[in-house]
């Protein structure tokens, strides 16, 4: 079936300014990290990416290594693309990225300059694109001198193959070298993208986005509802369907007693604001200083347009962050 975008797609979605640079992203991105694999059905993976479009979001965020398979995540978007957004191609901010396992050997993993470049020609075949919008080095190399990666960003935006470069995963220290040299080589750099969520708070109290601030780059935040803990989905035992029960990332370890009483405390703050705890989630960390988009995964569109229509509710009143912020302290 041929589609058609909803005409009215950018008249809710809020977008929001990477840094000091000239990009804007919508103020909720979608992940294809779980659920665009050769192992998830493909039409619902389409629906989500048309839903996702339908709804203003703009930004889809990727990796050389998502699947499973991987590799199979951007193939999946690369199908999608040529059915459906590919007439669409400039209203849309594609990413993707490199530095996990890829392939066996010495070069395909980490941040050396034959491994990143060999990664971005890789996606972009793939996707069957000339270009990305932002190619990201996914993790910091101990053993590879950041000043390599970052040349290999930089090459990667001046042929052509991606407009703007970023990093994700990097501690603030690391992040700030980086940040030097993109500067000093001239590439366009514009957004770190690190975890960080109510629960997970490690980069706020290392100072990273008071260097994002400082420098004028965005931040773009994974795993915002914590893989799923962040809402109701846990309150009344593990669903079947769920991360925890399929033993993935997350595991059924983190389910203390303590942690589902924060959550259930949470819920109840989100419960009297007229929201569900994943909207309450959202828009507690777009509040946050430094912090331009909120990405988010899906295993269908309904989840989709429950966090969108999230945004358009009050922003969240003093009296409550403080109510928040004792309830996780």
């Amino acid at each position: 079936m041929f589609y058609k975008p909803d005409e009215n797609r950018y008249k809710e979605m809020s977008y929001r300014r990477c840094g000091k640079t000239g990009l804007k992203l919508p103020a909720v991105s979608l992940g294809l990290w779980h659920n665009f694999g050769s192992v998830d059905v493909y039409d619902n993976a389409r629906a989500m990416v048309q839903t996702a479009f339908d709804l203003g979001i703009t930004h889809f965020d990727l990796a050389n290594n998502y699947g499973p398979e991987p590799g199979s995540a951007e193939l999946t978007f690369g199908r999608i693309l040529k059915q459906d957004l590919m007439p669409f191609r400039d209203e849309l901010i594609i990413s993707s990225k490199a530095g996990y396992t890829m392939w066996p050997g010495p070069y395909g993993d980490w941040g050396s300059r034959k491994y990143l470049i060999a990664s971005c020609d890789q996606s972009l075949k793939r996707m069957g694109l000339d270009y990305v919008d932002i190619f990201y080095h996914h993790r910091c190399d101990p053993e590879t001198p950041i000043e390599e990666s970052m040349r290999a960003l930089d090459q990667i935006v001046r042929s052509g193959k991606a407009i703007y470069a970023g990093i994700s995963n990097y501690p603030p220290a690391q992040a700030a070298e980086a940040f030097r040299i993109l500067r000093e080589l001239g590439t366009p750099f514009v957004l770190h993208q690190i975890p960080y969520n109510m629960l997970n708070r490690g980069h706020e109290v290392q100072g990273s986005f008071r260097l994002l601030e400082q420098e004028g780059v965005g931040g773009i935040v994974f795993s915002p509802l914590a893989q799923g803990l962040l809402t109701n989905r846990y309150l009344d035992g593990i669903p079947q369907d769920s991360r925890v029960a399929r033993n993935g990332f997350l595991k059924k370890e983190a389910l203390t007693p303590e942690l589902l009483a924060k959550i259930g405390k949470l819920n109840g703050i989100a419960s009297g604001r007229g929201q569900t705890l994943a909207e309450m989630a959202i828009a507690w960390l777009l509040a946050r200083p430094g912090v331009t988009s909120a990405l988010i995964g899906a295993s269908r569109p309904a989840q989709i347009r429950d966090v969108v229509a999230g945004l358009s509710g009050a922003p969240l009143t003093p009296a409550e962050l403080a109510r928040i912020d004792a309830i996780l302290a």
